[in-house]
């Protein structure tokens, strides 16, 4: 695989295109002219595209650039939601406002939610535990965190809860598994009767799965872990199929590192919830990311 492209010129791309010229973008970077067009050539060589169009008045982006900056724009505000999410993890202990989160949804959805509310609000500070749907409730009840968000069919019991959003889980397996090669639609039973890799008792995941196999005769699992990085990097393998949200393998279906199985007759789709303590008044801060949470 060949080198990423770094922020810092990608960065320089989009600043060119919005600046009007190498020489301004270099200025804003704070860098001199010769070292931004050092940079962009690199970045030509990692992508093989010519990026910008050399003229004695000056450089500007070429029709491949703008393309280009455009995919940047994405790229740099991801890595911007990324940051966020991290520091909220790493201030958790002297944070403003305290929310616990599932996995999937800290992994998937958190990052942005959170950039919104500090761009609304930057001098909030947010603290956020991830742990599994089960230890959500749990930090709720026992009034560690404001507010908290889940998976799964119900609302824990002591909770008020909000749908801010719903989930499909997927069957997954590796691409050479005999599944892929399939004639007939995967059903129900058959699924529940084969052995898989699953998430552990106490995430929204494997609980969406333990009421929708509740009427059927259900095989003991291949394998419980406690990750969705774990549970993929396992049917990658070839260990099993796997049942996961389909927010956790979005990229591996993209690639083809894991393949969907096409699935009938088994509702897997969840809703995903806030929740806090029934009873008290959500205010302030965990307002505005309830409301955030909530908007389609």
């Amino acid at each position: 695989m060949s080198a990423l492209p770094d922020l810092d010129s990608l960065q320089l791309l989009v600043d060119v295109g919005e600046l009007g010229s190498l020489g301004r973008a270099a200025r804003a970077a704070g860098i001199t002219q010769p070292s931004a067009s050092k940079r962009v050539a690199l970045l030509e060589r990692r992508l093989g595209l010519p990026l910008l169009e050399r003229t004695p008045r000056g450089s500007t982006l070429t029709a491949e650039g703008r393309m280009v900056a455009g995919w940047a724009t994405r790229v740099l505000a991801a890595a911007r939601e990324l940051t966020r999410a991290a520091q909220a993890v790493r201030h958790s202990g002297a944070a403003h406002l305290r929310v616990a989160s599932s996995m999937t949804v800290a992994e998937y959805l958190m990052p942005r939610w959170l950039g919104e509310l500090q761009d609304r609000d930057p001098d909030v500070q947010v603290g956020l535990d991830v742990v599994n749907s089960a230890d959500v409730a749990g930090r709720v009840l026992a009034e560690e965190v404001e507010l908290g968000f889940v998976e799964g069919p119900n609302v824990p019991d002591g909770l008020a809860g909000r749908v801010v959003g719903t989930d499909r889980l997927v069957v997954v397996v590796a691409p050479g598994h005999p599944w892929t090669r399939r004639r007939t639609v995967l059903r129900g039973p058959e699924l529940a009767a084969t052995p898989l890799v699953v998430r552990e008792p106490g995430s929204g995941t494997r609980e969406t799965l333990d009421v929708a196999f509740r009427d059927l005769r259900q095989a003991s699992p291949r394998l419980e872990l406690g990750s969705n990085a774990a549970v993929k990097g396992a049917a990658q393998a070839g260990s099993a199929p796997a049942v996961l949200s389909g927010y956790a393998v979005e990229a591996e279906l993209a690639t083809g590192r894991l393949v969907e199985v096409p699935l009938a007759g088994l509702n897997l789709v969840r809703n995903l919830r806030a929740v806090w303590r029934r009873g008290r008044l959500i205010a302030g801060p965990a307002a505005t990311l309830l409301t955030i949470a909530s908007r389609p």
